[in-house]
């Protein structure tokens, strides 16, 4: 599991959503590549948002489950490549958020 969503502010015009949306396969092959899952672990969605102006236009959440590599320096590294990925498509300012879920309470059902 990544769980990962990605607020892009109404603000944008479509030519940067459209070149996120066009990203998410690179997101999700960097993710499952950095985090050792198959796409089937990922939940990716792209989700329009209305934000402050003074606030990044485009905001990445990702949630994971802890593991031993999983280390506040690779999760760090996972989570700046994240965030030049989707700049690098978007061409604007990008926030990324990183969320260990508790696995003793965290449940998914697909």
């Amino acid at each position: 599991m990544p769980n990962v969503k990605i607020y892009a502010d109404d603000s944008l015009a479509a030519a940067p959503v459209a070149a996120l949306r066009a990203a998410l396969p690179a997101l999700r092959d960097l993710l499952c590549h950095r985090f050792g899952v198959g796409p089937d672990a990922c939940q990716i969605a792209l989700v329009p948002v209305a934000g402050l102006p003074d606030q990044p236009p485009v905001n990445v959440e990702l949630l994971i489950l802890p593991r031993p590599d999983r280390t506040p320096e690779a999760v760090g590294a996972v989570a700046a490549a994240v965030r030049d990925l989707a700049a690098r498509a978007a061409g604007v300012r990008v926030a990324v958020r990183v969320e260990q879920l508790d696995p003793q309470t965290y449940l998914a059902l697909k």
